[in-house]
């Protein structure tokens, strides 16, 4: 048969364009709508970089106050979303709880099947308000304990730290949860934003793109990763202990979590501000142990195999110290990745052709039938 071209996973192949998110895999530079995410994760606040995503421009100080002011009016969810929530096992997977209040949500969001732009971008507001309720109303009642509802005195990284723990942050724990947020909001067609895409270019809805997109972050070789990180950790036990670990797992071809990247072939600029947020935070604590051990172990995969930290090293470690249990890391990632699934909606419905490649058959393709009774 002849070349066709295919690549497994897909890797390397441009599956369509957008002005929303560029990697600069050699260089190692995340730009969204233009800016180094380096220049916006400590410099913005999570809601303008919403804004950004969503616009193509940061908000001037009028257009920021209005649409942070309609997140915060948009966080509490319909009665029978909670009901559900409320209703669900409380050893229910997390990710099952967020896609199932994801689905449920909108089917009382008040635009409905409205399909117009400005009802898309209501839906999409709601969503980036919303999801970060529904994980920690999920959390809590997983915890056995009561539900916190949403504080419009906060931005939207502090509210759902005081959701989640039911009392403020530390004023340093919303700040660094925002950077965090930032840095995690676009990462250009990974596999739950293009799923995302497919389901939108096939004009389904807002909510069913966006569930699409929670269900393909479930899955433990795109979301999860963090969650491994700080597992392994645990595993290995002190800073003492790391060498010998990590030594053992490579001569066994055991996957080391938080390192290489499909896309990057140099160190994640995220890493690298995650990096020194988790410094922090252990300076704040008074322990350093997460970081040293983080360390250690990044000292002994490059001395080895010479790969690089990516996203998810050290954020678990960041969550963890503020307190965020390692079970719903994966739904905090999509609390920030929301912002990017809905822009990617939104401009593929601005553009829309539907997606529909091509496989490689590799079967037969000459068979003789025979009748039942002859098989």
């Amino acid at each position: 048969m002849p070349d066709t071209g295919y690549k497994a996973g897909l890797e390397d192949v441009v599956a369509g364009t957008s002005d929303i998110c560029f990697i600069d895999g050699k260089e190692g530079r995340l730009v969204y709508r233009g800016y180094n995410v380096v220049d916006l994760a400590e410099r913005t606040s999570f809601e303008e970089v919403v804004y950004l995503l969503w616009n193509g421009e940061l908000p001037n100080q009028a257009e920021y106050t209005k649409f942070a002011q309609l997140l915060k009016d948009n966080r509490e969810l319909a009665k029978p979303v909670i009901d559900m929530i409320m209703s669900l096992p409380q050893n229910t997977l997390p990710m099952d709880a967020l896609r199932t209040a994801v689905s449920l949500a909108g089917i009382y969001d008040p635009d409905g099947q409205d399909m117009s732009v400005e009802a898309n971008h209501r839906k999409a507001l709601r969503l980036v308000a919303q999801v970060p309720t529904m994980v920690a109303y999920f959390e809590r009642h997983h915890q056995g304990k009561a539900l916190v509802p949403p504080n419009s005195q906060l931005n939207l990284a502090e509210n759902f730290l005081y959701m989640l723990h039911g009392t403020e942050a530390p004023q340093s724990h919303g700040q660094i949860f925002n950077t965090a947020l930032v840095l995690h909001a676009d990462h250009e067609l990974n596999a739950s934003t293009f799923s995302a895409r497919v389901t939108a270019a096939t004009l389904s809805d807002m909510y069913s793109s966006v569930t699409s997109a929670v269900g393909t972050l479930k899955g433990p070789l795109h979301g999860g990763a963090n969650e491994q990180v700080m597992h392994m950790l645990e595993e290995i036990g002190d800073q003492e202990a790391v060498e010998n670990w990590v030594v053992n797992a490579l001569a066994n071809k055991r996957k080391i979590m938080g390192f290489g990247h499909r896309v990057y072939r140099t160190e994640d600029p995220r890493a690298t501000i995650l990096r020194r947020l988790s410094k922090q935070l252990g300076e704040e604590a008074g322990t350093l142990k997460w970081y040293n051990m983080l360390r250690e172990v990044e000292r002994v995969i490059h001395q080895n195999k010479e790969l690089y930290p990516n996203v998810d090293f050290f954020s678990g470690s960041v969550y963890a110290s503020m307190g965020i249990p390692i079970e719903i890391f994966t739904p905090v990632f999509a609390i920030a990745r929301t912002a990017g699934w809905t822009a990617h909606i939104l401009e593929q419905y601005s553009n829309n052709r539907i997606i529909r490649p091509r496989a490689e058959y590799t079967g037969p393709t000459h068979k003789t039938f025979k009748p039942l009774a002859e098989r």
